[in-house]
């Protein structure tokens, strides 16, 4: 059995949210730059340089790569050999995130109140934390700052095992179309399929933090990933919604099994904007 101190989780945390912010993975700034050789829209072409342009920026400059510097998504897979103590798990993972955001100058955008008082609670907390327990002794921390134009464009569709797979698809892409250029473009989509209503959707998000420069393990999804993709990059959307073939960077499936009566469909759309790091303590 392995000890860790709570309190040495928070330098951690406050770490991880200040450079998702502002160093984006080398993985989308591959992608990007493959995309833009491919593009054949001047508008478009002009879009992703400054796009381009924005992330040197952030990351020599030290600042922030978008305004919006999101809710504070932290996965932590623990591993059941460890023993926690001198404190409380949840309250210090807010406080790594109170802290990173405080000292990175980043945007606090949680309100303390869904609809009645929006409260701006002042630090960005608290923190979305989804924990999962794992074999090792060893602590696994992403964070992964998530924007509210991208997320608003997302969506959970019960669907029948009737619709097919046919009628997934046209879901996805139609869940595309309908955000134009709201979840400013080229997005990621991450997709969650079966479970059951949340697990769906929390699938679509753990989707997000793959590669992209990594291919679905599955060569079934794989290919469907790739239909996808073309569906979606041919509506014509293009980055910020100025027209071209650059609408998605990639989509990304995940899925579980599911009840015989249902076929949930979750779709989380992702900003160009992916933002994760991780950390092994």
């Amino acid at each position: 059995m392995r000890e860790v101190n709570v309190k040495d989780l928070i330098p951690v945390v406050k770490k991880l949210c200040i450079d998702a912010n502002y160093y984006m993975g080398e993985d989308v700034i591959a992608k990007i730059k493959e995309f833009k050789e491919k593009e054949e829209s001047p508008t478009a072409i002009s879009v992703l340089d400054i796009i381009l342009e924005n992330y040197k920026l952030a990351a020599s400059e030290k600042m922030p790569s978008c305004q919006d510097t999101g809710i504070a998504v932290c996965f932590i897979d623990v591993g059941q050999d460890v023993h926690l103590v001198g404190g409380d798990f949840t309250e210090a993972i807010n406080e790594g995130v109170r802290q990173g955001y405080k000292d990175g100058y980043l945007r606090k955008s949680m309100v303390d109140d869904p609809i009645i008082d929006r409260i701006n609670t002042k630090d960005n907390t608290p923190a979305i934390i989804y924990t999962e327990i794992v074999p090792g002794d060893k602590i696994k921390i992403t964070v992964a700052p998530k924007g509210g134009g991208s997320e608003n464009m997302s969506e959970v569709r019960m669907m029948k095992a009737a619709d097919g797979i046919e009628g997934v698809v046209e879901f996805i892409v139609d869940r595309v179309r309908r955000s134009g250029g709201n979840p400013c473009p080229p997005i990621i989509v991450g997709v969650g399929l079966g479970g059951n209503f949340e697990q769906s959707a929390l699938l679509a998000k753990k989707s997000l933090l793959r590669s992209l420069n990594e291919k679905n393990p599955n060569p079934k999804w794989a290919k469907i990933e790739e239909e996808i993709l073309e569906k979606v990059n041919n509506l014509g959307i293009g980055p910020q919604g100025l027209g071209g073939r650059t609408t998605a960077l990639g989509v990304f499936i995940l899925s579980k099994p599911c009840h015989i009566a249902s076929m949930p469909v979750a779709v989380n759309v992702q900003c160009h904007a992916a933002r994760h790091k991780s950390a092994i303590i």
